[in-house]
């Protein structure tokens, strides 16, 4: 019995107005679906039914990419909201729930790094870092920033100015390190500060981070004041010292514009037939305190409505992650904003007080914003001449290999041990020629010959073939290309188990050696005949080593774990778990060592009688 298949609207003109009679005129959310039931695009607007009408009223207007999603529509569906914010919300969140492919989509490359405050913990900590996880909602990412060097900078100037924690771990049990001595630290490691006053002193750093460095300098230098009317002076010249650090931080060049007392952000964007990359300037006081970059892949080249698009899922998705107080007051856009007033509406709302959206045409806004959209042209060249290199190292490396098609996905493996002990393996992936850490993975082999003074590469890249590619035909990240650390015994070794698993003709598989750079391919007695400089050999070499690097650290760190357990071994009675419990607690074999009688007992799970047994087995 053949399925019966849902005509397009565009060819059902009477069911399409039906559906379109049945859209109310009110704010919500509309879905595009086709006849497999996947949405193509979810939208929002004022008017739902006006917003939905002129998709089959207007389409000599629409670009070749809506144009195509308008002949594949069968269904509407639309949700209701009680006003156009609710629907700016509902619409974000639907879009990142369900990528719609007809909708703009930004990009999560981890080009850009971010700055994290972690508001969740006592002692909030304070660092960069390429990934921004949402799952905790009271932690804060400040960015993403282009210029990561200056964020470093800026990070690092910021720990000199105010006291904070200099350490991820404490270096020693019992007292803070040096750092506290010279004022560095609060002593956040020995509790010398309660988590109330060390949050008061994160707050004036997230301050920075929000542009708010001149309002914090108003308020330090208020403090400055009433300590020295205290007689404080001590307090004083700290705070004179801060108020310092704070004005060689903000010592950029500043942004000429009429009225400085104005915050402002501008956006502009550059666009090839590939990509869009988007910058945000920050200016608050009339400086510049951050910048902001983006980036959206584009199906072809962009026309006016498109580019206002995206500026505006930008300014949607980052004005949905700050704070009320880095909302600014005025926004300065390269292009008219599709739905600018429903934007306009809900930051009002958020901020509390009225947000203007101008689209500057002549004098010092429209400058300022021809140079944000040279900073976006400049970034745009960049990336994609990073992207050419890398193109061009995927089409050599097809070339070289006979490959079909250029390999997006390749993964290399790598094993790590000394002598046998503490083997293990790991995977790193490349995707378009560049390294994607968040698919890396560790293996601790598993093999019971594999041990201290017994080695065997071959069965262990074995091993670990096999349990990557047990699950091959139900898993959605299949590789173009595997590539093994080694010669023509770890590929055999490979190929031999591919075979068993009947999956040598569906993953393609090649080696390289370590000493003359030798690409071997499977069943061939000699290398491939290649220049080790060629880019595609280059692009298996920086896989290879990125194999070995992260192998190499995960092989020291379970070596360094089995030597802190390997003398605690010896104790009658200490098993696995009272060995975690006791380095959780003293955090090193040396402490436990120095530790009394009566410290060791404190230990959770560690009773009087094995406290002694332990005291005595190291006195």
């Amino acid at each position: 019995m053949s399925s019966i298949i849902t005509l397009p609207l565009v060819k059902d003109p009477e069911r399409l107005e039906k559906q379109l009679r049945d859209i109310p005129p009110v704010s919500g959310v509309y879905l595009m679906r086709d006849h497999q039931d996947n949405i193509l695009y979810i939208g929002k607007s004022k008017k739902l039914r006006s917003r939905v009408r002129s998709y089959f009223r207007e389409q000599h207007h629409h670009t070749p990419r809506i144009s195509l999603m308008v002949q594949q529509i069968t269904e509407i569906e639309f949700i209701v909201t009680d006003t156009e914010a609710e629907a700016l919300a509902l619409e974000a969140n639907l879009v990142k729930q369900h990528q719609p492919h007809f909708n703009v989509l930004l990009k999560d490359d981890k080009k850009y790094p971010y700055l994290c405050i972690t508001w969740s913990e006592d002692y909030p900590r304070i660092f960069i870092t390429r990934k921004r996880r949402l799952g905790n909602q009271k932690d804060r990412y400040y960015g993403p920033y282009v210029d990561t060097r200056v964020l470093r900078n800026t990070l690092h100037l910021v720990k000199r100015i105010f006291p904070l924690r200099q350490r991820p771990k404490p270096l020693f049990k019992d007292r803070p390190c040096l750092n506290y001595d010279i004022g560095r630290c609060p002593g956040v490691c020995q509790l010398l500060i309660s988590p109330e006053d060390y949050r008061k002193i994160v707050q004036k750093v997230a301050m920075i981070f929000q542009g708010r460095s001149t309002e914090l300098m108003d308020h330090l230098t208020e403090q400055m004041e009433q300590a020295a009317e205290e007689l404080n002076f001590e307090m004083a010249a700290k705070i004179r010292d801060q108020i310092q650090g704070l004005q060689s931080l903000n010592a950029e060049q500043k942004v000429s514009l009429p009225d400085d007392r104005v915050s402002r952000d501008a956006i502009a964007l550059a666009a090839n037939s590939k990509q869009a990359c988007v910058q945000l300037f920050q200016i608050r006081a009339g400086q510049l305190v951050g910048r902001l970059g983006f980036t959206a892949a584009v199906p072809t080249e962009l026309k006016l409505t498109e580019m206002g698009l995206i500026l505006q899922r930008v300014l949607e998705e980052h004005y949905q992650t700050v704070d009320t107080v880095e909302i600014p007051s005025e926004i300065l856009v390269q292009y008219e904003l599709p739905d600018e007033s429903i934007l306009t509406d809900w930051l009002s709302d958020r901020k509390g007080k009225k947000v203007t959206i101008l689209t500057p045409q002549r004098q010092l806004k429209a400058e300022l914003i021809e140079m944000v959209e040279r900073n976006a042209e400049y970034e745009l060249e960049r990336v994609q001449k990073l992207s050419d290199r890398n193109t061009a190292a995927m089409e050599d490396l097809a070339e070289i290999l006979d490959l079909l098609d250029i390999p997006h996905r390749i993964e290399g493996y790598d094993i790590s041990h000394i002598q046998g002990s503490d083997a293990v393996a790991s995977r790193v992936v490349f995707i378009e020629g560049l390294p994607a850490p968040q698919y890396y993975r560790h293996y601790k082999i598993k093999n019971p010959t594999v041990q201290a003074g017994h080695s065997d590469d071959f069965a262990s890249l074995a091993e670990v073939i096999q349990r990557r590619f047990r699950d091959y035909f139900t898993s959605t990240d299949k590789p173009d290309l595997i590539m093994i650390d080694g010669g023509k015994g770890q590929l055999s070794a490979v190929v031999a188990v591919l075979q068993e698993m009947n999956l040598l003709e569906e993953i393609r598989v090649v080696s390289l050696a370590k000493q003359r750079e030798e690409i071997f391919l499977p069943g061939e007695s000699f290398p491939l005949e290649t220049d080790p400089e060629q880019p595609g050999v280059q692009l298996l070499r920086r896989l290879r080593d990125e194999a070995h690097r992260f192998a190499v650290s995960f092989h020291r760190n379970k070596r360094s774990e089995r030597m802190k357990r390997s003398r605690l071994d010896d104790i009658p009675g200490l098993g696995h778990h009272r060995q975690k419990l006791l380095l959780a607690h003293f955090r090193s074999i040396d402490y436990i060592r120095m530790a009394t009688l009566e410290q060791l007992a404190e230990v959770s799970g560690i009773g009087s009688k094995l406290a002694q047994q332990i005291y005595d087995y190291f006195h």
